[in-house]
């Protein structure tokens, strides 16, 4: 056999169908590792290569798609890595012999990389390098990269695999009907950088049907003289008695198969819901034909940004504030139960009354049906008259949703933002509902630093820049300090312009925190909760992680003869600590108890 390059230039190659489908159909249910199928039922997985090489293909994917440390860890799985790929590869080895190539195949790890995520680019090299060395000892001939989202990602799969050998790269990303990346990077820009990046051959698959991927292709040729591949869905499955059924035919793929070959492609294939039969009619379509002839493209060099990023003084009245070095007070108000927001408004239209500048809204993490966040907050500054701050949670929203969201907080008038990770709701009448993270509070802080540029996470132009003033949360009495520590530097590197605290009860080790981010130079915010009595700070003590409640505290409540005077010590405790904080902070957020502002009102009053 020729080399896989030599061949695939001197003729079309048709790459294999679906593993995962044909395991489906063969009894084996998808909450197991199909992966792990390579040690535990060898046979079968050899059978379905010798189908798909009987049925004509020049190239089969080997049955490692998942198998990388983090998604086999989820199965308990993760030690045997190297055995699963390795097998994987002999298993393709034995079926195709000598009549077809054996292409190792890798997919994204399952979780969100910098920008957007926790893992480092340097950490999901070594994952993808760690199973790219198990399938090249396992003896493959080339490597397929298919099924990225993620521009970042599928650059550290890229890398690793050139790390380890210099076998040809085939690298796919998959798209949405728009033909733009499920993380919305258009074909324009990431054919371009794939053929950068250092793959041999450029492509997308699965997702979307022949249809769609077809006018991706032509999009894509448009930029790139590089080798392309394409290895469609067979359409979109339909749910048919519990059943997810593809319903392109053989016919009709391979219709399309002679189309791609026409705009360029020079290797296809099929995703999910193709079988051998689809593979038999494509490699017929396509025997005989020769590859297009390909012209030269010109890439054209990104257009500058048109606006200018806004200035941080005139993001909104805060953020001129703490550049001006002025002092800023907030006060929380809680979503309200239902849809009626008029108490809130009038709450809020007091504290502008008693000189508070702000009025910061929490993302409710209680599984209780609350007004959104976002919507009381655009109603207090429409209605009150005062500056908000939205506290904004990546909890159950993906990033494309979240990146809906602010954009029309932002065109509603919204300026100043508190991103947070947020917290699974494990409280209320809904204890039950789950959640769902796409990102962390970094990930969407980058994201919010890319509007305010004028970039959407695809990088993307939207136009003009939106002008947000980005704030982040910080625990100085964290339980593990030096991650949370970690975790602010990125924050602040990633965008972030202001920071709120967690509440301080201990004003030494606040300010041991304060010698410690001071290299950061980021105003702070210190929040400032006045207990209610001897419950509260228990509880709060207690079972509240991160709270650092000191003994002193604690034994003031229960000193106190009656609630109410334990309640009235609580806010004077308030009034000293926010005393303490004043001078080390740029400004002070307090927390209302229930529908009450008096206890608030008594606290700022004391630090005039």
């Amino acid at each position: 056999m020729l080399p896989f390059l030599e061949a695939l230039d001197a003729r079309p190659l048709v790459c294999d169908g679906a593993m995962g489908t044909m395991l489906y159909a063969r009894g084996v249910f998808i909450n197991r590792s199909f992966d792990a199928l390579n040690l535990t039922q060898p046979d079968l997985v050899t059978e379905i290569h010798r189908d798909y090489v009987r049925a004509g293909a020049d190239v089969v994917e080997t049955n490692t798609f998942g198998a990388n440390r983090i998604k086999l860890a989820s199965f308990g799985l993760a030690e045997k890595l190297h055995a699963i790929n390795a097998q994987g590869a002999r298993l393709a080895r034995h079926a195709a012999r000598d009549r077809a190539y054996v292409a190792g195949a890798i997919g994204p790890l399952g979780i969100r990389i910098e920008p957007w995520g926790k893992t480092g680019t340097d950490e999901a090299e070594a994952f993808f390098r760690e199973q790219a060395t198990a399938l090249l000892e396992g003896g493959v001939d080339l490597f397929v990269l298919e099924t990225f989202r993620d521009l970042s990602e599928i650059r550290a799969a890229i890398a690793a695999v050139r790390a380890v050998c210099d076998l040809p790269i085939v690298a796919q990303m998959t798209t949405e009907q728009d033909g733009d990346t499920l993380d919305g990077t258009p074909p324009e820009r990431f054919a371009p950088e794939l053929r950068q990046f250092g793959a041999d051959v450029i492509g997308v698959n699965c997702s979307v049907g022949p249809a769609p991927m077809l006018e991706t292709i032509e999009r894509m040729a448009q930029v790139t003289d590089a080798r392309l591949a394409a290895q469609p869905n067979a359409g979109k499955p339909r749910d048919i008695e519990g059943r997810n059924i593809y319903l392109c035919s053989p016919d009709y793929m391979a219709s399309y198969a002679r189309r791609f070959i026409t705009r360029g492609v020079r290797l296809v294939g099929g995703c999910c819901g193709t079988t051998p039969e689809h593979i038999r009619q494509i490699r017929t379509a396509v025997g005989g034909m020769v590859p297009a002839a390909r012209s030269a493209v010109t890439i054209p060099a990104p257009a500058p940004a048109a606006v200018p990023p806004v200035a941080r003084a005139e993001k909104s009245r805060m953020a001129n504030a703490l550049a001006r070095g002025s002092f800023v007070t907030a006060v929380e108000l809680i979503p309200p139960r239902g849809y009626r927001c008029e108490t809130a408004i009038e709450q809020a239209r007091a504290l502008k009354i008693h000189g508070v500048d702000l009025i910061t809204i929490p993302d409710g993490e209680a599984a209780v049906g609350r007004l959104s966040a976002l919507s009381v907050a655009v109603l207090i500054e429409q209605q009150a008259g005062i500056e908000t701050v939205l506290q904004y949670s990546c909890r159950d929203r993906n990033i494309l949703g979240m990146q809906s969201d602010l954009l029309g907080a932002h065109a509603m008038g919204l300026r100043n933002v508190l991103l947070t990770t947020g917290a699974p709701a494990q409280v209320g009448s809904y204890p039950d509902a789950t959640a769902v993270f796409d990102v962390d509070s970094i990930g969407l802080t980058n994201m919010v630093s890319r509007l305010n540029q004028g970039l959407d996470v695809g990088g993307q132009s939207i136009g003009q820049p939106t002008g947000y003033h980005i704030g982040v949360l910080v625990n100085p009495t964290a339980l593990d300090p030096e991650q949370e520590i970690r975790r602010f530097a990125y924050k602040v590197e990633a965008g972030a312009e202001f920071a709120v605290t967690t509440p301080i009860f201990d004003v030494r080790a606040f300010e041991s925190f304060l010698r410690r981010v001071e290299p950061l130079r980021v105003p702070l915010v210190a929040s400032v909760v006045p207990l209610r009595g001897l419950g509260h700070a228990e509880r709060t003590a207690h079972e509240t992680p991160g709270a650092l409640v000191p003994d002193e505290i604690l034994a003031r409540l229960r000193a106190a003869a009656s609630p109410v005077a334990a309640a009235a010590e609580g806010v004077e405790m308030a009034r000293e600590i926010a005393a303490a904080l004043k001078p080390m902070v740029q400004g002070l957020q307090l927390a209302t108890v229930g529908d009450r502002l008096d206890p608030v009102l008594e606290v700022i009053g004391g630090l005039n």
